[in-house]
Protein backbone atom coordinates (compact mmCIF):
# COMPACT_ATOMS: atom_id res chain seq x y z
CA UNK A 1 0.00 0.00 0.00
CA UNK A 2 1.46 3.33 -1.48
CA UNK A 3 0.50 6.05 1.72
CA UNK A 4 1.07 9.66 1.31
CA UNK A 5 1.42 11.41 3.84
CA UNK A 6 2.82 15.45 4.33
CA UNK A 7 6.06 15.96 4.10
CA UNK A 8 5.86 18.12 7.55
CA UNK A 9 4.15 15.50 9.65
CA UNK A 10 6.30 13.27 11.39
CA UNK A 11 5.27 9.21 10.26
CA UNK A 12 6.74 6.49 10.32
CA UNK A 13 5.37 2.81 10.56
CA UNK A 14 6.37 -0.76 10.55
CA UNK A 15 3.77 -2.32 9.07
CA UNK A 16 4.52 -4.73 5.96
CA UNK A 17 3.82 -3.79 2.69
CA UNK A 18 3.23 0.03 3.53
CA UNK A 19 5.06 2.58 1.98
CA UNK A 20 4.99 5.91 3.19
CA UNK A 21 5.82 8.75 0.40
CA UNK A 22 6.14 12.09 1.71
CA UNK A 23 4.75 14.88 -0.30
CA UNK A 24 4.16 18.68 -0.54
CA UNK A 25 0.53 19.34 0.51
CA UNK A 26 0.50 22.64 -1.29
CA UNK A 27 1.00 21.32 -4.54
CA UNK A 28 -0.72 18.81 -6.76
CA UNK A 29 -0.18 15.71 -5.97
CA UNK A 30 2.50 14.28 -8.55
CA UNK A 31 1.39 12.13 -11.09
CA UNK A 32 3.57 9.59 -10.41
CA UNK A 33 1.71 8.47 -6.90
CA UNK A 34 -1.48 9.14 -8.09
CA UNK A 35 -1.89 5.28 -7.98
CA UNK A 36 -1.81 6.01 -4.04
CA UNK A 37 -4.23 3.58 -2.37
CA UNK A 38 -3.44 5.79 1.42
CA UNK A 39 -3.87 9.82 1.80
CA UNK A 40 -2.91 11.96 5.13
CA UNK A 41 -5.18 15.39 4.56
CA UNK A 42 -3.33 17.96 6.60
CA UNK A 43 -2.11 21.39 5.06
CA UNK A 44 -3.94 20.61 1.78
CA UNK A 45 -5.99 24.07 0.48
CA UNK A 46 -9.44 23.06 -0.70
CA UNK A 47 -9.14 22.74 -4.09
CA UNK A 48 -5.87 20.63 -3.58
CA UNK A 49 -8.62 18.53 -1.80
CA UNK A 50 -10.64 18.59 -5.18
CA UNK A 51 -7.90 17.99 -7.11
CA UNK A 52 -6.64 14.57 -5.24
CA UNK A 53 -10.23 13.70 -5.65
CA UNK A 54 -10.63 13.59 -9.29
CA UNK A 55 -7.07 12.46 -9.61
CA UNK A 56 -6.81 9.29 -6.80
CA UNK A 57 -8.47 6.85 -8.86
CA UNK A 58 -7.02 4.08 -6.32
CA UNK A 59 -7.28 5.71 -3.31
CA UNK A 60 -9.26 3.75 -0.67
CA UNK A 61 -8.34 5.85 2.99
CA UNK A 62 -8.28 9.46 3.77
CA UNK A 63 -6.92 10.46 7.37
CA UNK A 64 -7.87 14.08 7.83
CA UNK A 65 -5.59 15.17 11.08
CA UNK A 66 -8.31 18.21 11.03
CA UNK A 67 -11.00 18.03 13.68
CA UNK A 68 -13.69 19.11 10.95
CA UNK A 69 -14.17 17.11 7.33
CA UNK A 70 -15.84 19.66 5.14
CA UNK A 71 -13.37 20.65 2.92
CA UNK A 72 -12.87 16.28 2.19
CA UNK A 73 -16.88 15.98 2.24
CA UNK A 74 -17.20 18.42 -0.16
CA UNK A 75 -14.22 17.63 -2.72
CA UNK A 76 -15.78 14.79 -4.46
CA UNK A 77 -13.79 11.70 -3.21
CA UNK A 78 -15.87 8.28 -4.66
CA UNK A 79 -17.76 6.70 -2.06
CA UNK A 80 -15.48 3.89 -2.04
CA UNK A 81 -12.78 5.88 -0.02
CA UNK A 82 -13.28 5.52 3.59
CA UNK A 83 -12.69 9.54 5.34
CA UNK A 84 -11.44 9.39 8.91
CA UNK A 85 -11.55 12.88 10.71
CA UNK A 86 -8.99 13.89 13.68
CA UNK A 87 -11.49 14.12 15.87
CA UNK A 88 -9.83 14.59 19.87
CA UNK A 89 -6.40 15.62 18.10
CA UNK A 90 -7.31 19.60 18.61
CA UNK A 91 -9.34 19.12 22.00
CA UNK A 92 -6.38 20.40 23.88
CA UNK A 93 -4.73 23.70 22.14
CA UNK A 94 -8.56 24.81 20.93
CA UNK A 95 -9.98 24.66 24.38
CA UNK A 96 -6.87 26.62 25.45
CA UNK A 97 -7.07 29.20 22.87
CA UNK A 98 -10.95 29.32 23.68
CA UNK A 99 -10.46 29.68 26.78
CA UNK A 100 -7.58 32.53 25.93
CA UNK A 101 -10.04 34.44 23.99
CA UNK A 102 -12.57 34.14 27.04
CA UNK A 103 -10.06 35.74 29.26
CA UNK A 104 -9.12 38.26 26.87
CA UNK A 105 -12.46 39.69 26.66
CA UNK A 106 -12.96 39.56 30.17
CA UNK A 107 -9.45 41.63 31.02
CA UNK A 108 -10.40 43.85 28.52
CA UNK A 109 -6.73 43.03 26.73
CA UNK A 110 -7.83 44.08 22.85
CA UNK A 111 -8.55 47.40 24.41
CA UNK A 112 -5.17 47.33 26.52
CA UNK A 113 -3.51 46.38 23.39
CA UNK A 114 -5.24 49.67 21.72
CA UNK A 115 -3.61 51.49 24.37
CA UNK A 116 -0.25 50.31 24.49
CA UNK A 117 -0.06 51.02 20.38
CA UNK A 118 -0.90 54.37 21.11
CA UNK A 119 1.32 54.72 24.04
CA UNK A 120 -1.55 55.73 26.24
CA UNK A 121 -1.24 54.51 29.47
CA UNK A 122 -5.20 53.46 29.92
CA UNK A 123 -5.97 54.55 33.71
CA UNK A 124 -9.68 53.88 33.00
CA UNK A 125 -8.95 49.75 33.43
CA UNK A 126 -6.53 49.86 36.52
CA UNK A 127 -6.90 51.25 40.07
CA UNK A 128 -10.12 50.23 41.82
CA UNK A 129 -12.42 48.34 39.90
CA UNK A 130 -15.87 47.21 40.71
CA UNK A 131 -16.33 43.28 41.16
CA UNK A 132 -18.57 42.69 39.44
CA UNK A 133 -18.17 45.56 37.03
CA UNK A 134 -21.75 46.51 36.00
CA UNK A 135 -22.80 46.34 32.68
CA UNK A 136 -19.49 44.31 31.37
CA UNK A 137 -18.35 40.56 31.30
CA UNK A 138 -14.93 40.84 33.33
CA UNK A 139 -14.91 37.67 35.09
CA UNK A 140 -15.54 34.18 35.13
CA UNK A 141 -16.35 34.15 38.50
CA UNK A 142 -20.36 33.74 38.58
CA UNK A 143 -19.93 33.61 34.90
CA UNK A 144 -22.52 31.83 32.61
CA UNK A 145 -20.95 30.01 29.77
CA UNK A 146 -22.48 28.27 27.01
CA UNK A 147 -20.84 26.01 24.83
CA UNK A 148 -22.49 25.14 21.52
CA UNK A 149 -21.14 22.16 19.53
CA UNK A 150 -20.71 20.50 23.23
CA UNK A 151 -18.38 17.69 21.49
CA UNK A 152 -14.89 16.59 22.86
CA UNK A 153 -13.29 19.98 22.34
CA UNK A 154 -16.29 21.54 24.76
CA UNK A 155 -15.94 18.77 27.52
CA UNK A 156 -11.67 19.12 27.51
CA UNK A 157 -12.29 23.36 27.95
CA UNK A 158 -15.41 23.07 30.23
CA UNK A 159 -13.21 22.53 33.61
CA UNK A 160 -11.00 25.49 33.03
CA UNK A 161 -13.92 27.78 32.76
CA UNK A 162 -15.43 25.69 35.91
CA UNK A 163 -12.74 25.99 37.85
CA UNK A 164 -12.34 29.78 37.47
CA UNK A 165 -15.70 29.97 38.80
CA UNK A 166 -18.00 29.54 35.83
CA UNK A 167 -21.47 27.84 35.52
CA UNK A 168 -20.95 26.14 32.33
CA UNK A 169 -24.27 24.88 29.92
CA UNK A 170 -23.63 22.59 26.80
CA UNK A 171 -25.48 22.87 23.57
CA UNK A 172 -25.74 19.40 21.78
CA UNK A 173 -27.76 17.70 19.32
CA UNK A 174 -29.02 15.71 22.48
CA UNK A 175 -29.93 16.48 26.26
CA UNK A 176 -27.62 14.66 28.92
CA UNK A 177 -25.73 15.66 32.23
CA UNK A 178 -21.55 15.27 31.34
CA UNK A 179 -20.20 15.69 34.49
CA UNK A 180 -20.69 19.04 36.02
CA UNK A 181 -22.23 20.41 32.81
CA UNK A 182 -25.80 20.17 31.77
CA UNK A 183 -26.29 19.55 27.75
CA UNK A 184 -29.53 20.75 26.43
CA UNK A 185 -30.55 21.05 22.24
CA UNK A 186 -30.43 24.20 20.31
CA UNK A 187 -34.41 24.33 20.93
CA UNK A 188 -33.71 25.50 24.39
CA UNK A 189 -30.68 28.30 23.14
CA UNK A 190 -33.92 31.28 23.28
CA UNK A 191 -34.48 30.80 26.77
CA UNK A 192 -30.11 30.09 27.90
CA UNK A 193 -28.70 32.68 26.00
CA UNK A 194 -30.82 35.94 27.80
CA UNK A 195 -28.69 34.99 30.68
CA UNK A 196 -25.53 34.32 29.23
CA UNK A 197 -22.15 35.94 29.59
CA UNK A 198 -20.55 34.53 27.02
CA UNK A 199 -21.60 31.87 24.35
CA UNK A 200 -18.89 29.95 22.66
CA UNK A 201 -18.90 28.47 19.30
CA UNK A 202 -17.20 24.89 18.68
CA UNK A 203 -19.86 23.97 15.88
CA UNK A 204 -18.76 22.60 12.36
CA UNK A 205 -19.22 23.74 9.01
CA UNK A 206 -22.43 21.75 7.55
CA UNK A 207 -25.60 22.46 5.92
CA UNK A 208 -27.60 22.40 8.99
CA UNK A 209 -25.41 24.96 11.46
CA UNK A 210 -24.51 27.24 8.49
CA UNK A 211 -25.82 30.43 10.01
CA UNK A 212 -26.98 28.85 12.97
CA UNK A 213 -26.14 32.16 15.06
CA UNK A 214 -28.91 34.20 13.36
CA UNK A 215 -30.17 37.61 14.02
CA UNK A 216 -32.38 36.45 16.47
CA UNK A 217 -30.58 34.25 18.52
CA UNK A 218 -27.93 37.38 18.75
CA UNK A 219 -30.65 39.28 20.16
CA UNK A 220 -31.30 37.49 22.56
CA UNK A 221 -28.00 38.03 24.75
CA UNK A 222 -27.70 40.29 27.05
CA UNK A 223 -26.09 43.83 26.18
CA UNK A 224 -22.78 42.68 27.85
CA UNK A 225 -22.08 39.38 26.49
CA UNK A 226 -19.37 38.19 24.28
CA UNK A 227 -19.09 35.19 21.25
CA UNK A 228 -16.41 33.59 21.09
CA UNK A 229 -16.05 31.62 17.97
CA UNK A 230 -13.16 28.63 17.76
CA UNK A 231 -15.62 26.30 15.23
CA UNK A 232 -16.22 27.48 11.63
CA UNK A 233 -17.24 31.21 10.63
CA UNK A 234 -20.19 29.64 8.57
CA UNK A 235 -22.00 29.33 11.84
CA UNK A 236 -22.55 32.69 12.45
CA UNK A 237 -24.35 35.45 9.90
CA UNK A 238 -21.44 37.39 10.04
CA UNK A 239 -23.59 40.82 8.45
CA UNK A 240 -25.34 40.27 11.95
CA UNK A 241 -23.38 39.93 14.46
CA UNK A 242 -21.58 43.26 12.40
CA UNK A 243 -24.73 45.10 13.18
CA UNK A 244 -25.00 44.16 16.87
CA UNK A 245 -21.31 45.21 17.44
CA UNK A 246 -21.39 48.21 16.00
CA UNK A 247 -24.86 49.12 17.39
CA UNK A 248 -23.67 47.97 21.09
CA UNK A 249 -26.47 45.52 21.31
CA UNK A 250 -23.31 42.73 22.64
CA UNK A 251 -20.58 43.25 24.76
CA UNK A 252 -18.00 41.97 21.85
CA UNK A 253 -17.19 39.20 20.02
CA UNK A 254 -13.64 36.85 20.03
CA UNK A 255 -13.49 35.45 16.36
CA UNK A 256 -10.86 32.48 15.48
CA UNK A 257 -12.82 32.05 12.30
CA UNK A 258 -14.76 33.98 9.93
CA UNK A 259 -16.94 33.17 6.73
CA UNK A 260 -14.30 34.47 4.38
CA UNK A 261 -10.39 33.49 5.52
CA UNK A 262 -8.09 35.14 5.27
CA UNK A 263 -10.55 38.07 5.99
CA UNK A 264 -10.59 40.66 3.64
CA UNK A 265 -8.67 44.15 4.57
CA UNK A 266 -12.10 45.80 3.85
CA UNK A 267 -14.21 43.68 6.76
CA UNK A 268 -15.77 46.23 9.39
CA UNK A 269 -14.51 43.55 11.73
CA UNK A 270 -10.94 44.54 11.49
CA UNK A 271 -12.26 48.67 12.50
CA UNK A 272 -14.51 47.61 15.60
CA UNK A 273 -13.00 48.19 19.26
CA UNK A 274 -15.16 45.10 20.43
CA UNK A 275 -13.86 42.56 18.78
CA UNK A 276 -10.65 40.30 19.02
CA UNK A 277 -9.93 38.41 15.91
CA UNK A 278 -7.52 35.79 15.49
CA UNK A 279 -6.18 33.98 12.35
CA UNK A 280 -7.68 30.59 12.59
CA UNK A 281 -4.98 29.94 14.82
CA UNK A 282 -6.73 27.82 17.40
CA UNK A 283 -5.50 24.41 16.24
CA UNK A 284 -2.72 23.65 13.52
CA UNK A 285 -1.06 21.15 16.16
CA UNK A 286 -2.42 18.00 15.82
CA UNK A 287 -1.45 16.06 19.26
CA UNK A 288 -1.02 12.40 18.68
CA UNK A 289 -1.53 12.38 14.86
CA UNK A 290 0.97 10.09 14.27
CA UNK A 291 -0.83 7.23 16.93
CA UNK A 292 -4.34 8.06 15.12
CA UNK A 293 -2.89 7.31 11.46
CA UNK A 294 -1.00 4.11 12.66
CA UNK A 295 -4.29 2.82 14.59
CA UNK A 296 -6.92 3.67 11.23
CA UNK A 297 -4.26 2.34 9.03
CA UNK A 298 -3.99 -1.12 10.82
CA UNK A 299 -7.80 -1.30 11.01
CA UNK A 300 -7.95 -1.08 7.19
CA UNK A 301 -5.23 -3.81 6.28
CA UNK A 302 -7.35 -5.76 9.09
CA UNK A 303 -10.84 -5.17 8.45
CA UNK A 304 -11.76 -3.79 11.58
CA UNK A 305 -14.35 -0.53 12.88
CA UNK A 306 -12.03 2.65 11.93
CA UNK A 307 -11.87 5.30 14.23
CA UNK A 308 -13.31 8.94 13.60
CA UNK A 309 -15.09 7.28 10.33
CA UNK A 310 -16.72 10.15 8.59
CA UNK A 311 -17.83 8.48 5.28
CA UNK A 312 -18.37 4.20 5.86
CA UNK A 313 -16.72 3.28 2.56
CA UNK A 314 -19.44 1.57 -0.05
CA UNK A 315 -19.15 -0.42 -2.94
CA UNK A 316 -19.46 0.69 -5.91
Amino acid sequence: MKLLVPDHVAFETTIPGVVVVPFDPTVPIPDEHTDAQGLVGWGMPNELFADAASRLGRLEWLQLLSAGSDAALAAGFRPEVAIMSGRSLHDAPVAEHALALTLAAARRLHSLVRAQIGHRWAGEFGGIQPEPSPGLFSTLRNANVVIWGYGSIGSTLSPHLIALGADVTGVATRTRTAGDVQVVTPAQLPQILPSADVLIMILPSTPQTDGALDADLIAALPAHAWVVNVGRGSTIDESALIDALRDGRIGGAALDVTVQEPLPPSSPLWDLTNVILTPHSAGGRPLGAAELIEENLTAHLRGTPLRNLVTPRREA
